[in-house]
């Protein structure tokens, strides 16, 4: 596409992935169909759905999804670099903040994100999309990300519970 940055054609490439994803989505209640492509540090991309479930609160959104998925198949050390998501819909749908929250813990802060919004798609850089974000320093003092280490949180639990 003539005059694209290939940031652009990246990103656009991102979205096509969502797209071609939200095509496998499982939506029988609502029928609003979502993918989200992930493009991780290690240069893999990732895709996943949302998947719902008669018990509402149960069901997956797909940027968590995908998460999921990439945390399974490449470990919990990736990292994010960019994020877009599609819905079948025609229909805003920037990340819920459930989703902002879950790729906080994963993304890096500059990584760009788009997304279908009124008017058509947005691209936002993740910082502006969750600025304030509940991170591992938000808990108790002495716990740390990973479990086992002295002071983290799977530590602390082992001491109460006698193990």
């Amino acid at each position: 596409m003539k005059g694209q940055s290939s940031t652009e054609t990246a990103l656009l490439s991102l979205l096509d992935r969502a797209r071609q994803a939200a095509h496998h989505a499982y939506a029988p209640y609502s029928s609003f169909r979502v993918g989200a492509a992930l493009r991780l540090s290690n240069g893999e991309i990732v895709t996943g759905v949302n998947v719902e479930n008669a018990s509402f609160g149960l069901t997956i959104c797909a940027e968590r999804s995908a998460l999921v998925r990439a945390v399974s198949q490449f470990g919990p050390e990736i990292r994010i670099e960019a994020v877009a998501i599609a819905n079948l819909n025609s229909v805003s749908s920037p990340p819920c903040g459930a989703c902002r929250q879950m790729l906080s813990e994963f993304i890096l802060p500059d990584a760009l994100v788009i997304f279908p919004s009124t008017g058509g798609d947005r691209t936002m850089a993740f910082v502006e999309l969750l600025p304030l974000a509940f991170e591992p320093g938000s808990l108790a003092t002495g716990i740390r990300r990973r479990g086992g280490e002295p002071g983290s949180l799977a530590t602390g639990i082992r001491r109460r519970v006698g193990r």
